[in-house]
């Protein structure tokens, strides 16, 4: 009888692209909401390339401010119990989407209300390989120009460092992008919750 071979010390994964998406995670604004934006990227790594097996989480008020979300618009299959997505009625301020082969993200939203005291924005969660830990961001978007001024973070920021959490309007397409750059010059801003 042979003893067990011990298996070789090394990072395995990330599963995020496989195991965490969701049909519809990237449809946040139900099917009928005509004032739905969309929000779209790059995840990239510290030499410029693109992370192809990243997951990003996004949460967000809804045009009025309001952060509850739509508790139980999940739809889950009866057999298996798995997603089956969501019920396309219901904001519910959350999303869920992997990256692409070319490291590409995007989402169906609505335009996030202000919370007292901050200007709009969406809080991203990032997992990608290489991190031991998920990073924290936000998106602002350029129309809140005015509350910006007077948002606690964006205040606190030089303006080179202010602007990697801006998204910006492609007016051809009435979408916006939003970049996310892990490390290396332009890194995005990332938040340290403690």
């Amino acid at each position: 009888m042979t003893s067990p071979q011990p298996t070789p010390s090394h990072t395995v994964g990330p599963f995020y692209g496989y195991a965490l998406p969701f049909p519809g995670g990237d449809e946040i604004a139900p099917a009928d909401r005509t004032d739905a934006v969309f929000l779209h990227g790059h995840v990239y790594d510290g030499a410029g390339d693109p992370v192809p097996d990243a997951l990003l989480e996004m949460w967000q008020a809804d045009p009025e401010g309001d952060l509850s979300g739509a508790p139980g618009s999940m739809r889950r299959d009866p057999v298996d119990g798995g997603f089956l997505g969501r019920n396309g009625v219901d904001f519910t301020g959350f999303a869920r989407v992997a990256t692409d082969a070319a490291g590409q993200w995007s989402i169906r939203t609505l335009p996030p209300g202000a919370r007292p005291g901050h200007a709009p924005y969406i809080s991203v969660c990032v997992f990608a390989r290489g991190l031991l830990h998920h990073l924290f961001t936000r998106v602002y978007f350029p129309q809140d120009a005015e509350a910006h001024a007077t948002d606690p973070l964006l205040a606190s920021l030089d303006p080179v460092r202010r602007e990697t959490l801006l998204a910006r309007a492609d007016r051809a397409t009435g979408s916006y992008r939003f970049d996310i750059r892990l490390q290396g010059e332009k890194e995005t801003v990332f938040l340290d919750f403690q």
